[in-house]
């Protein structure tokens, strides 16, 4: 088995053990407005990035249906994001808040700048770490907006 099938399927079941894990059932309804929500900003961008030729994904589980990492698109972006916005830390200090975005978006770009170097799954063509850094604080902050609003929080 390759590194890649090895990455994608560990990151199906990493992901629902952490959503598994980390969701309370009380909050389920929450968790899936906040999967919609990611999912619906990471279509845009995913295809957006594809399109305009700045990344491409060589390894992909739906090779003919997207141009877009389904997995990490569909999947663990939008997972990551329920578990940013439901332990954001609403009523702390605003140091305490743009930490939880900074360790947020910091942590998925340097597995992403690991992975684009030593495996197939991702190839930065006109894209830096950086603009991966930038999208993810601004779907980060669209979604806690969105969650914010939608939950009147």
């Amino acid at each position: 088995m390759s590194k890649e099938k090895i990455i994608e399927y560990s990151s199906w079941i990493i992901m629902l053990a952490l959503l598994i894990w980390l969701v309370p059932v009380s909050r389920i309804r929450e968790a899936l407005v906040i999967f919609f929500i990611k999912q619906s900003i990471t279509w845009i961008f995913g295809l957006l990035v594809v399109q305009l030729g700045l990344i491409i994904y060589p390894l992909r589980v739906f090779p003919n249906a997207t141009n877009t990492s389904f997995t990490f698109e569909f999947w663990v972006y939008p997972i990551i994001c329920i578990i940013f916005n439901l332990y954001y830390p609403f009523g702390e200090s605003v140091i305490s808040q743009i930490w939880h975005y900074t360790v947020y978006a910091s942590v998925i770009t340097a597995i992403e700048y690991i992975i684009e170097k030593y495996t197939l799954l991702i190839k930065y063509i006109n894209w830096a770490w950086y603009w991966t850094w930038i999208t993810l604080v601004l779907t980060f902050l669209a979604s806690n907006m969105f969650y914010r609003w939608f939950f009147s929080l």
